[in-house]
């Protein structure tokens, strides 16, 4: 697939007919979409369609909509989400015969912007995202993570030609717990209430309110990264939000798992980074597992694991001795001692 930069569209030139919008990060695919459909509209690419299709859906609209003459004689654009990156066995057909009409020249006066998450390595060994390869302009936006996210608002307002120094922009980042939407739009709210030039710290904590909105996935990250601290917060603020207990100990022993077995293949002389993908561990989560697995021996891991079972037995309301009877209070313990298990 021909990699795309979005920065350096010459308007000048016609667009492709087909691009693959692929990212993690849902605002980032909605701007990359928004950047290449004013592209298209500049170009007459006017007469427009907005489909999201599932693996259970009605693929059929995709070759409706390349054979259908325009009602107005006008250039017609499609955009095409795809919202697991899973369209199945008729929708992956339907792709492949996408991609075909694409490489042969047969989609004229058409502009096709498929917009997906990050795909699997499994998934890219698909016949369909094989076919899109070949014949797609792919534009691939990488994930910020939430180290990477002070330099990305700082480089966003920087558009508004705004500026904060660092200890604001940290203070940002904890206040929308690195979700990419709140920082969207705390921004955008910056833009429009302070003039160009340097925001004050002062001005900032004035502006942005606890925006947070915790999540299973935030915690996790912040337990593997054995940041003590954002795992309080983050598990004070599922509990305060009202979020069962249950599905919240189920993702943590998914990744105790994967612990479990790397530390295995540790010890058996296996190298653990190279045990990654056999596991079908995604890539996002690999470098926390791992990181984790530097502080943690099979043994700790092994406790670990009997701490979860007697935090789901208290669920069930068994008491087990040497354990708190608050199972919030002992997710907690277990939460801590996976980021540092001395400190527990």
């Amino acid at each position: 697939m021909a990699s795309f930069n979005l920065d350096k569209i010459n308007h000048q030139q016609e667009p492709a007919p087909l691009y693959c919008v692929v990212a993690d990060e849902l605002l980032l695919r909605i701007e990359a979409v928004d950047t290449l459909r004013q592209w298209a509209y500049k170009h007459n690419y006017s007469e427009r369609s907005s489909l999201s299709l599932t693996a259970t859906d009605d693929w059929g609209v995709i070759e409706e909509f390349t054979q259908s003459m325009s009602l107005f004689a006008e250039r017609k654009l499609l955009e095409l989400v795809i919202p697991s990156g899973k369209p199945g066995r008729k929708g992956g057909e339907a792709l492949v015969s996408l991609a075909e009409q694409a490489r042969q020249g047969q989609l004229l006066d058409i502009v096709i912007i498929i917009s997906l998450p990050e795909l699997d390595w499994q998934t890219k060994k698909a016949k369909w995202w094989q076919a899109l390869s070949a014949a797609a302009q792919s534009v691939e936006l990488p994930t910020i993570t939430r180290e990477k996210l002070p330099s990305w608002i700082a480089q966003r307002l920087k558009r508004q030609k705004q500026s904060v120094d660092r200890e604001a922009l940290d203070w940002i980042v904890d206040k929308v717990e690195g979700n990419l939407f709140a920082a969207h739009q705390e921004i955008l709210k910056l833009g429009l209430s302070y003039p160009q030039g340097e925001i004050t710290f002062e001005a900032i904590q004035q502006s942005i309110q606890d925006v947070a909105r915790y999540d299973v996935m935030s915690l996790m990250s912040a337990m593997l990264e054995g940041n003590a601290k954002r795992t309080r917060r983050i598990l004070d603020g599922l509990r305060a939000e009202g979020e069962p207990l249950p599905p919240i100990l189920g993702f943590m022993m998914v990744d105790i798992r994967h612990m479990y077995n790397l530390a295995v293949a540790r010890q058996r002389g296996l190298n653990p980074a190279g045990q990654t993908q056999s596991m079908r561990i995604h890539k996002s989560k690999s470098p926390l597992l791992l990181d984790a697995l530097n502080r943690l021996s099979l043994k700790q891991i092994m406790g670990i694991i009997q701490h979860a079972h007697d935090v789901d037995r208290i669920l069930k309301g068994i008491p087990v001795e040497g354990r708190i009877n608050d199972p919030w209070q002992e997710l907690l313990r277990l939460s801590l001692k996976i980021v540092n298990p001395k400190a527990v």
